[in-house]
């Protein structure tokens, strides 16, 4: 199985079964099958928290991180190396710093990068990327 990134998008599609839950639940799946983590930058990993938090409340996130946690997920340290990639990205296309980095760790690993935010084609060119 090719390694495999999520943008907080995926993961969050994923969470409220919205349009393309279904690409990353088989997603996740396969990833279980195969015994590989999928990875997720720790700056989207925030922005699931964040956004978790906004729609059904603070007090849930543990609950939803239990669940995300269970799975083979792993969240991936922003490092230098991953923010010095990170900020050539932002230098250059206009996408948010979070976006920057899935992408950035999307190229580090040679990973598909499973996405839907449209900012994403920026960098179709660089990385391979799986729309949800």
């Amino acid at each position: 199985m090719r390694s495999s990134v999520l943008d907080s998008y995926a993961v969050l599609a994923f969470l409220f079964e919205e349009d393309g839950y279904e690409t990353v639940m088989a997603l996740f799946e396969k990833a279980a099958a195969a015994d590989q983590n999928i990875l997720i930058s720790a700056p989207n990993w925030a922005e699931v928290r964040y956004q978790v938090e906004r729609k059904i409340g603070a007090d849930r996130w543990n609950e939803v991180r239990l669940k995300l946690l269970g799975l083979p997920i792993e969240i991936v340290p922003a490092d230098q190396q991953l923010a010095e990639l990170a900020g050539e990205i932002k230098a250059t296309r206009k996408m948010s710093l979070a976006d920057c980095f899935a992408a950035a760790l999307a190229k580090q690993k040679k990973a598909d990068l499973y996405a839907g935010d449209p900012d994403f084609r920026a960098v179709e060119k660089d990385v391979r990327i799986v729309w949800i």
